[in-house]
């Protein structure tokens, strides 16, 4: 009777979704060179009231900062992962055609200034698949789980010759599947991937993440990689449809 309750308890234990039993955490700061491109519209009536993130709002690729931590809990505790991504551009523009925005009527071969804020949290909450560590000596770990995209976007025409000033802002959460991997053939060496996403209807919005990341000694690490945001969504009448690239790097502490 005892040999067999011992078994059950080895059991269960063994079946923990988890990947470590212990505490753990990693915190990164960094940056990312964001190189944007795709259409914006507010309010649109016809194709002419798309605004083109490169032609028309002049926007160009720049580095902005980012930062995230992950915190492995123990047993049954879900693990956390919060990452934090600003993306902002602020530039002067001009259309060659009258376009519409929020409801007015803006003119063609007028200088117009603008501003598209796209700032975005996420929050996710995900286990470890059960003894894949284990069976790969450590070597390999894929995560599963759900993220939410609290996203702060705001967008903003303004011309001055004409008088007209129209703009859209909101805070939305968006519900994502979250999926991570990663490869450390090495202690000193690491692939990362991560890939965050969902689609509902037409609308879509998706990132993917791959990271190399060395530590040379101690918690300390470096890390670069490639990220690709895209997405095509249409909420409060404003539709986005863009997609944003480009190389990261960070530097970061593992515990």
């Amino acid at each position: 009777m005892r040999k067999n309750v011992w078994l059950v308890s080895l059991f269960f234990m063994l079946s923990i979704p988890t990947t470590s039993h212990a505490f753990g955490i990693e915190i990164a700061g960094g940056a990312w060179y964001q190189s944007p491109e795709g259409t914006v519209a507010y309010e649109k009536i016809s194709r002419t009231d798309n605004l083109d993130i490169e032609d028309d709002l002049n926007y160009d690729d720049k580095w902005q900062a980012l930062g995230r931590v992950k915190i492995d809990m123990p047993l049954l505790i879900p693990n956390i992962y919060l990452m934090y991504t600003p993306m902002k551009w602020d530039e002067k523009g001009q259309k060659d055609v009258n376009f519409n925005f929020g409801g007015e009527t803006f003119n063609a071969n007028v200088d117009f200034d603008s501003k598209l804020k796209m700032n975005h949290l996420d929050a996710a909450l995900y286990y470890g698949i059960p003894l894949l560590e284990t069976a790969t000596l450590d070597i390999l770990n894929i995560d599963l789980g759900l993220n939410v995209r609290l996203f702060d976007f705001e967008a903003e025409i303004e011309q001055d010759e004409t008088g007209l000033k129209e703009s859209e802002s909101y805070l939305v959460p968006i519900p994502m599947l979250y999926t991570g991997m990663q490869i450390k053939p090495f202690d000193m060496i690491a692939l990362e991937f991560e890939g965050r996403g969902i689609l509902y209807k037409s609308d879509y919005y998706y990132s993917l993440i791959g990271r190399l990341k060395i530590k040379p000694f101690g918690p300390f690490f470096a890390a670069a990689g490639y990220r690709f945001d895209k997405l095509d969504i249409d909420y409060q009448d404003v539709e986005v449809d863009g997609e944003f690239r480009g190389p990261f790097v960070e530097v970061g502490l593992e515990f």
